[in-house]
């Protein structure tokens, strides 16, 4: 695990050059077929490399849910297992582990109804008072997703809405309700040392994706018919290029809101992290990422390869 642009591909890259693994993607973005460049979906040279399980496997106006990674999740690591090998899973959608880990109560599905009331009133008054709203029903939940959560938020409500249940009291039947891992899984995150790192990276690679041609594969999206109100399309990175080809943002505009989306996901990653149990951190400093992670950032400690190699060594 680790929050966006920490160095996790290139970690389960490195780790599977030496360990019988196989790669299942903890990634919603990249469930979606077509968005590549801004998910920073893997390669075709990688994925011919080190295949990975559950990217490209919806159309981007599919609904994908956490119950759906649970689902899929499961049959990819039985199927793993059963062939020899150890399931790596890596990504930085921490819901999907968490649901993983500690399973899922029921949830109300999805109704198109309730959710263009809540949408109605964030255009009108803005994602604030839906947080409000939340907070008056459910505390819980409001106190920890974040404002500039749009579609947490609006599930969170919707759950309520339409349920008459908060998303809190059914999140704590999961315990019992939800089916878990038979093995409860090992964990391991990085986390950069320094804020400013990792802000840095972030800057960095969206500007690689704009070069790589982001707006393009955005354009070719939306001529496809893909709908912009998808929760694909609403996905950082893709919500700020939608944003510009609609003309409510300048370029410059986009890359800067597309990089401060970036960094607000990326503090919730690590608020995540901070919270979870049973972790094992790898901290990355700067020196790590100028070796790509294969070189230790002081002398006298071993990188985080080493570290996490070691780790995975003593499991299997």
């Amino acid at each position: 695990m680790g929050p966006t642009a920490s160095g996790k591909t290139a970690l389960a890259e490195l780790l599977c050059t030496r360990l019988p693994c196989e790669v299942i993607s903890v990634d919603s973005t990249a469930v979606y077929r077509g968005l590549d460049i801004g998910s920073a979906k893997p390669d075709a040279p990688l994925q011919a490399r080190m295949p990975h399980r559950l990217i490209d496997i919806r159309h981007p106006d599919q609904p994908y849910s956490a119950a759906d990674f649970v689902a899929d999740a499961q049959l990819a690591i039985t199927d793993i297992q059963q062939r020899g090998k150890h399931p790596l899973l890596v990504g930085g959608s921490m819901l999907y582990f968490k649901a993983l880990r500690d399973g899922l109560a029921d949830m109300p599905p999805a109704n198109p109804e309730v959710r263009a009331t809540i949408e109605s009133l964030a255009e009108a008054q803005g994602w604030a008072a839906v947080h409000a709203e939340l907070k008056r029903v459910d505390p819980v939940a409001a106190a920890r997703i974040h404002p500039n959560d749009p579609q947490r938020l609006q599930r969170a409500l919707e759950v309520y809405r339409t349920s008459g249940e908060t998303l809190t009291a059914l999140q704590e039947k999961q315990q019992t309700a939800g089916k878990r891992l038979a093995t409860p899984p090992h964990q391991l995150a990085i986390y950069p040392a320094e804020r400013a790192l990792l802000h840095e990276r972030i800057a960095v690679r969206f500007d690689q994706m704009l070069e790589q041609g982001l707006v393009d594969e955005v354009q070719q999206l939306l001529r496809a018919g893909v709908n912009t109100e998808s929760p694909a399309m609403k996905s950082v990175g893709y919500r700020q290029v939608v944003q510009y080809l609609q003309g409510e943002y300048t370029y410059e505009q986009m890359r800067d809101r597309a990089i401060i989306a970036s960094r607000q996901m990326a503090k919730r990653q690590m608020t995540w992290l901070r919270g979870w149990q049973g972790l094992h951190l790898l901290q990355a400093e700067r020196a790590d990422y100028v070796s790509k992670l294969q070189k230790a950032a002081v002398d006298d400690e071993r990188s985080i390869f080493e570290q996490a190699l070691a780790f995975c060594q003593q499991i299997i």
